[in-house]
């Protein structure tokens, strides 16, 4: 049974691969913006659980793996005030983030969806969310210019990360430090579980 990751995310890739996982990457293509706009007025949670199952759904579509499972994720940061943001996208919107961000708290939303395939037909789904509170320093004007002149910021959700340069700016987390990274191993762990999988057996490398 393959692993199938439906993420072009490096950190997610590497984050699986520490904890044991060689997963085969398929990126979904899904246009997010259009997932988004087609729902109704969804609350934070529900709108990064659908975007991780449009994804898994748009990789299950088209996964020549026979048996499978395939894992969608995406993330967002809600802010204090009620915001919920993506990628930053520009270097104006990350300064923007990152204004907000200093000194401030947030919480990172992760939302998984999980197809199971046997004999190249889908038999089963399941999804969930987690959410991780970052508490982010008062970086420097000149540090924060620095930050997003490595162009870092601007492809991950908020604006930051944990694993990179991003890291220095982080004060602390409270929750699932991975999920922070863009994969919850616990909450991925779960999810299987419920699909009457278990993760040891899916690991490529000993206990």
């Amino acid at each position: 049974m393959r692993f199938v990751l439906a993420s072009a995310s490096p950190a997610r890739l590497s984050v699986l691969r520490s904890a044991g996982i060689e997963p085969l990457v398929q990126v979904s293509g899904v246009d997010e913006d259009a997932v988004a706009a087609s729902l109704t007025d969804p609350a934070p949670a529900e709108l990064v659980t659908a975007l991780a199952q449009a994804k898994a759904e748009a990789v299950a579509a088209e996964c020549a793996e026979p048996d499978a499972v395939i894992v969608g994720c995406d993330s967002m940061l809600l802010l204090a005030d009620g915001e919920i943001v993506g990628k930053p996208g520009t270097p104006e919107v990350a300064a923007k983030r990152w204004a907000q961000h200093s000194g401030s708290s947030a919480e990172l939303l992760t939302g998984h969806a999980i197809i199971r395939v046997r004999d190249g037909k889908i038999t089963d789904r399941t999804s969930g969310h987690l959410g991780t509170t970052v508490h982010f320093g008062t970086p420097t004007e000149d540090e924060i210019n620095a930050y997003i002149a490595t162009g870092e910021p601007l492809n991950v959700a908020g604006g930051f990360t944990l694993e990179g340069f991003g890291g220095w700016f982080i004060e602390g987390v409270d929750g699932d430090p991975s999920s922070v990274l863009g994969i919850s191993l616990p909450l991925t762990r779960k999810l299987l579980a419920d699909l009457g999988l278990t993760i040891t057996h899916l690991w490529t490398t000993p206990a």
